[in-house]
């Protein structure tokens, strides 16, 4: 028989709300929440470690949840007035998990191929941006993801949200700006830096070596350790009245050019 809780007030659903408001109480205690029957799916094909299931029956039956995890797993029944105060989006699935973080570090990244095609983005900030520019990784399938001097918690669960579950597809490392340029030129992975200066148009460039695509925010650009270490700054040509783009639609373009030179070459 499940365990029950029908209480807001109860004090494990009170350290789910501080859980999901506050990164760092997920640092803490290394656990995160999602929500949603994709997202917990696509986490678990993504090996991540699932605590605890909660559901409000009313909105997913027990068979449904039993095809979601496909495995024993601590699950609680909870009623409508705690699914709604742990629900961060107004679709409702009925469904919530409690999830185990991975560590992120370079050290863990492992790449299958000896040709990666890696995306890199300096200092993030927006949930938005982010969950954007993991969807286009998720696209396009690239070896990996790593942000540098990340500004956001991974699982926030903006991030999640607005990436529809894609921060658990692909790997994802962080690290300093001068620890990744070092863990790239010891793999000699080349160096494209997106920048309006010293550039030339991206699809000019060959991108079927191994390869890192790096982009900054749109407020200010890449930092100069970045364009100093870069093997060649890439840009894509403009022809409206502005000089910049959304970063993940700039991501999505140069990404995909890549994409495009591995699958005719």
């Amino acid at each position: 028989m499940n365990k029950q809780i029908s209480s807001i007030n109860n004090t494990y659903i009170r350290q789910l709300v501080q859980l999901r408001d506050k990164s760092r109480e997920r640092k803490k205690s290394g656990v995160f929440l999602i929500e949603g029957e994709r997202e917990i799916s696509l986490a678990i094909k993504g090996d991540y470690e699932i605590n605890t299931i909660l559901f409000y029956p009313e909105l997913i039956s027990e068979e449904r949840l039993n095809k979601l995890t496909l495995q024993q797993i601590n699950t609680i029944e909870i009623s409508k007035e705690v699914y709604q105060k742990l629900a961060y989006r107004d679709t409702t699935e009925g469904v919530l998990a409690v999830v185990k973080a991975k560590p992120h570090s370079l050290e863990n990244l492992k790449l299958k191929t000896e040709k990666p095609l890696l995306l890199i983005a300096e200092a993030p900030e927006k949930p938005g941006n982010i969950g954007a520019l993991l969807r286009t990784a998720d696209a396009a399938n690239v070896d990996a993801v790593i942000i540098a001097n990340p500004k956001t918690d991974l699982y926030n669960p903006n991030i999640i949200r607005s990436s529809v579950g894609c921060v658990f597809t692909k790997q994802i490392a962080m690290g300093s700006t001068t620890e990744i340029i070092q863990f790239l030129k010891a793999k000699n992975i080349r160096i494209y830096c997106a920048a309006l200066q010293a550039s030339v148009n991206y699809h000019t460039q060959d991108f079927t070596k191994p390869t890192a695509i790096v982009v900054g925010t749109e407020a200010t650009g890449l930092s100069e350790e970045w364009l100093n270490s870069s093997d060649q700054n890439i840009i894509i040509p403009m022809q409206g009245e502005i000089d910049s783009m959304n970063v993940s639609v700039a991501a999505g373009i140069l990404i995909f050019e890549a994409k495009r030179q591995r699958d005719f070459r």
